[in-house]
């Protein structure tokens, strides 16, 4: 049984956390056979991979869970408000969405998921030299797995700033004795992983069979991020511009942007030309209100989580068949205006109040309610789970870490928002959509990510590494020298030798 537990006592928990699994028939599936001690596992090909499983598993937070990723990075950013019931409804969304964020109401899953994966992959790298099992693939399952420990100390990294950086299983009378290290040294692990690994790592995959799995290509544009937030731009071009190949073609791993933005949200269109890192959920899990978040809720949890409340069609109603659900994520005015008359406007927003003014649909309003959904990931009661669970918890979508426009503006902002290859990059995102070339430089590449890339999670990255959030969401509540990161949570700092982050 996965728990949301911390720091101190994950180590507790290890042996039967060893072997998580993926019900997803398309991604790193492997069949439970019980629970083995620790000390007497990975002593095969069989055991490591499902100890590599159990490493992926913690990458699908970015859209599993009601904690997860892209619900809490959209609640802080001036795209979004918290939304749901009430005020009170996802205390930390609310908190994180008007700056009242604090050590008392900051989630611990957003700290502890992360360590449960680097734990694991600490643990596998441990253990993989012995295993009995083909060198050419060892070598692979390690690349992997120091590729996923270099994205989860980076999610840390962000969030936190002030980290412990852990590399090795730790002994159980260490656990409560951990400092935290110079963030400096954690973005050189990141670094140090990710060069490793990238060697490593297939150039391309089998998709039937390795869906979901991390390339060279993934590693290269993750690694080309990091040195971006690091301001390291050189090095981030160098890694990005071999991810991106000439803009608008195929590169030499195969990306291509999609002809056509609508097809990003097609829920069939997995694994397209477009995803670099792309998360997989099933809707055949068993996951229901007695178990959710018990290991086995691999379903996107995403969809119900920005679907209208109480939505009903009318008879007669050309409004989208939505699924109800519970509100969140609600659009501000501000994107809505930003991307208004923009071709990306009806992949991106749904505007249920309008729907409902005309009397085509009834639903009930959110906190916070503008009428204005985000579509990229809103419900249809044709995507209803036919799995065993309950259906508001299996949505099948799979959601973007990283995707290939995404890696055109990183790499045109790297350039320094200047010259023919940042203009060409900028040219191309615009190109697919159907508009025309405008003068490049950084306010034209950052507006871009903004609509290219809105509700996907990283617009309140964005505003912090560019020095640009204290301005713009100065009427959230946001203060600068303090909201750049967020509060470590109470319970990982009780009984431990951590610090507070200042200003909390």
């Amino acid at each position: 049984m996965k728990k949301l537990i911390n720091i101190k006592n994950i180590y507790f928990g290890l042996m039967v956390t060893l072997l998580i699994t993926s019900c997803n028939k398309d991604f790193l599936e492997v069949e439970p056979k019980g629970t083995s001690l620790e000390d007497n596992y990975y002593t095969n090909e069989f055991e490591a991979y499902s100890g590599l499983v159990a490493v992926y598993d913690v990458i699908g937070k970015q859209s599993r869970g009601f904690e997860n990723m892209i619900i809490l990075m959209n609640s802080g950013s001036d795209d979004h408000y918290a939304g749901g019931g009430s005020s009170a409804d996802g205390s930390q969304l609310q908190a994180f969405s008007n700056y009242t964020i604090s050590e008392s109401n900051m989630a611990v899953s957003y700290w502890s998921d992360f360590y449960q994966g680097i734990f694991r992959a600490n643990t596998l790298l441990t253990k993989l030299p012995e295993v009995d099992m083909d060198e050419d693939t060892k070598k692979r399952f390690t690349a992997e797995t120091k590729a996923l420990r270099a994205i989860y100390y980076f999610e840390l990294v962000r969030m936190f700033k002030n980290i412990p950086l852990i590399t090795s299983p730790l002994a159980t009378d260490e656990i409560y004795t951990v400092l935290q290290a110079d963030p400096n040294d954690v973005y050189t692990q990141i670094e140090t992983d990710l060069t490793e690994a990238i060697p490593d790592l297939p150039s391309t995959l089998n998709i039937e069979t390795e869906g979901g799995r991390l390339t060279q290509g993934a590693a290269k544009a993750l690694l080309g991020k990091v040195y971006l937030f690091e301001g390291k731009n050189n090095e981030a071009v160098n890694q990005l511009a071999e991810v991106n190949g000439t803009p608008g073609t195929t590169s030499s791993y195969g990306y291509k942007l999609l002809d056509n933005f609508s097809d990003l949200w097609s829920i069939s269109n997995i694994y397209n030309t477009e995803s670099i890192i792309e998360v997989a959920h099933t809707d055949q899990s068993n996951a229901d209100w007695g178990n959710w978040g018990w290991g086995n809720d691999e379903g996107n949890s995403l969809n119900v989580m920005v679907g209208p409340r109480g939505f009903v069609r009318a008879n007669g109603s050309s409004s989208p068949d939505y699924a109800t659900g519970w509100g969140f994520g609600i659009i501000t005015q501000s994107l809505y205006d930003a991307l208004d008359g923009d071709p990306r406007f009806d992949d991106t927003i749904a505007n249920i109040g309008a729907f409902a003014t005309a009397g085509e649909v009834e639903y009930d309003e959110s906190f916070q309610n503008t009428g204005y959904f985000l579509k990229k990931f809103m419900p249809l009661n044709s995507d209803v789970s036919t799995g065993g669970g309950a259906s508001a918890l299996n949505y099948k979508q799979h959601t973007y870490m990283i995707r290939l426009a995404d890696t055109y503006l990183m790499e045109a902002e790297a350039l320094g928002g200047t010259g023919a290859r940042a203009q060409a990059l900028l040219d191309a995102v615009r190109a697919r959509v159907g508009l025309p070339s405008i003068p490049v430089s950084i306010d034209a590449i950052l507006n871009e990510r903004r609509l290219e890339l809105a509700g996907e999670g990283h617009r309140w990255y964005d505003l912090v590494r560019t020095g640009r959030a204290a301005t713009v969401l100065a009427e959230k509540g946001f203060v600068a020298g303090k909201h750049e990161i967020l509060p470590i949570p109470l319970t990982e700092l009780e009984n431990t030798l951590l610090e507070q982050n200042p200003e909390y």
